[in-house]
C-alpha cells in the first residue's frame, strides 16, 4: 500500500510538471519524507518568480511601494514640504523669499511623484519627480508637464494625472 502511494504521488507530480500546473495535487512534505531526496515540487518551487507584493502602508523603518496604475496620496514619501525643500535646493525656481502652498499631491504611482504649488502671482507650479523621499530626481515642472519623459516612461497614474 505504501510502495502504490509513492508510485501515485510520483505520477501525479510528474504529470503536474509536464502540464505546467502552478500547483501539486499531493502534499510536497509526503514524497519528500518518503524518498529521501528533492522533490518534483521543491525543485519547480525554486524556479518560479517570488510573487508580486502588495502596497504596503507607510512605516517607520521602511517607504511604502505603489502600484503604478493609479496615482495615490504619498502618505508623507514624499511630504509635501519635502518637494519643495528639494525644488529650492536643487531647481531655483523657488526662490526662499517666496511662499509656496501644495495645492494638489503629492501623489505616487511606482516611484513617481506628482505635486501641485500654488505661488503667489504665478500660475500653478506642476512638479514630477522620481525616487525615494530622500534622494528625489526633477523629471520636470513647469506649468505643463507632459514631456517626453513623462509620456514615455512614467506609470500610468502619473500620465493620468498629468494628463498626458
Amino acid at each position: 500500500m505504501l510502495s502504490t502511494l509513492r508510485i501515485a504521488a510520483v505520477a501525479t507530480a510528474t504529470v503536474a510538471l509536464l502540464a505546467g500546473c502552478d500547483t501539486f495535487a499531493g502534499p510536497p512534505s509526503a514524497v519528500s519524507t518518503r524518498t529521501g531526496s528533492p522533490t518534483v515540487a521543491a525543485s519547480r518551487a525554486t524556479t518560479q518568480p517570488p510573487p508580486r507584493t502588495p502596497p504596503r502602508t507607510p512605516t517607520s523603518t521602511a517607504a511604502p511601494t505603489f502600484a503604478e496604475q493609479v496615482a495615490v496620496p504619498c502618505a508623507g514619501y514624499p511630504s509635501g514640504e519635502q518637494v519643495v525643500a528639494f525644488l529650492r535646493r536643487t531647481s531655483g525656481m523657488l526662490p526662499s523669499n517666496r511662499t509656496v502652498t501644495v495645492r494638489t499631491g503629492p501623489l505616487c504611482a511606482g516611484t513617481w511623484q506628482y505635486t501641485e504649488l500654488a505661488v503667489p502671482e504665478q500660475d500653478p507650479l506642476l512638479v514630477v519627480t522620481q525616487g525615494p523621499p530622500a534622494a528625489l530626481v526633477l523629471v520636470t515642472a513647469g506649468t505643463d508637464v507632459c514631456s517626453v519623459a513623462v509620456r514615455a516612461t512614467a506609470p500610468a497614474g502619473i500620465r493620468a494625472v498629468t494628463n498626458c
